[in-house]
């Protein structure tokens, strides 16, 4: 198979010219670490931890050291993670003082008989695996102080199509060998009550990834994409025979005319068809491929790059 990953930055509402660079940039550097683990001959799940770490990295986006305040001002990450090929997984949820939420995910899924690990239990296990234990306030930064006290200004968080909350960043990918894999970081949405948890750490909701079909990783609002299990659904339709395109249309449609939610998704199939689809105001988004990066941010924005 050749190998690709595709990765995205989270659905969101109109991103400042001054942000959009920054953005790129990011986003494009996350494509480019993940697809150079597979060109070297690593995993898909390798490829997307990678990817998701340097956006986890990256303040500019919601999760680990950009994630949005709960409404104490403190910072609570959720991930997941998911291996096609057995369809193990590892998630965690309302977790703090860690970097790299999906990292711990990953242990989660390889170094425990369980699925899934919150709060105490999440960093109990961190703690015995060796995990760094970060600051909390290290997490939080200026613009994500200013943020929340915005939003109890407004007194917002209860709106659902309120899209300055659709944070979200996660990759796709499929290696050489042919197994797919998903990941999806979040700091959730601001001002959110303390121990909320949305779809990203929900296996089905957050992502998906099983070798007979491909693998997907959603971003919007969590609780609109819980309720329909996007993931899962998304990749339904493709086993019913649509295409890419076709599935993420029907199941983000569906999602909009059923619970009013907006959110994006972005999927490869086992062929090594991918799709990038959003129904927010736009949706960072890369994918590497064949030695070429495509990468956009608003609709019908694609710009197509080699790959160095």
């Amino acid at each position: 198979m050749n190998p690709i990953v595709v990765v995205h930055g989270g659905g969101a509402g109109p991103i400042s010219e001054d942000r959009k660079e920054r953005v790129h940039q990011g986003i494009v550097r996350a494509a480019t670490v993940g697809y150079g683990i597979l060109r070297e001959g690593g995993s898909a799940v390798d490829a997307v931890e990678g990817a998701v770490v340097a956006l986890e990295d990256d303040p500019e986006f919601n999760a680990g050291c950009g994630s949005v305040l709960n409404t104490n001002g403190e910072v609570e990450m959720d991930a997941s993670i998911m291996d096609g090929k057995d369809l193990s997984a590892g998630a965690v949820s309302a977790v703090r003082c860690i970097a790299n939420p999906i990292k711990l995910a990953r242990l989660v899924m390889e170094k425990t008989p369980h699925c899934f690990l919150t709060d105490q239990g999440a960093a109990q296990f961190a703690a015995a695996m060796g995990v760094p234990e970060i600051p909390g306030e290290k997490l939080v930064t200026e613009k994500n102080k200013k943020r929340l006290e915005k939003e109890k200004h407004e007194k917002g968080a209860q709106k659902t199509d309120c899209q300055k909350n659709l944070g979200t960043v996660g990759a796709v990918a499929l290696d050489c060998k042919g197994n797919v894999a998903y990941a999806t970081s979040t700091g959730g949405i601001v001002n959110k009550m303390v121990g909320r948890v949305g779809d990203s750490p929900c296996v089905g909701a957050g992502g998906y990834a099983d070798n007979d079909i491909g693998a997907i990783s959603t971003t919007g609002h969590g609780e609109s994409i819980l309720k329909v299990n996007l993931a899962r659904l998304t990749l339904f339709h493709i086993e019913q025979g649509k295409t890419v395109e076709e599935a993420a249309d029907l199941s983000l449609g569906y999602m909009k005319s059923r619970v009013k939610g907006l959110g994006g998704l972005i999927v490869v199939s086992k062929t090594g068809d991918w799709v990038a689809k959003w129904t927010s105001t736009c949706m960072p988004w890369a994918a590497a491929k064949d030695g070429k990066l495509h990468f956009g941010i608003d609709p019908d924005d694609t710009t197509i790059t080699d790959l160095p």
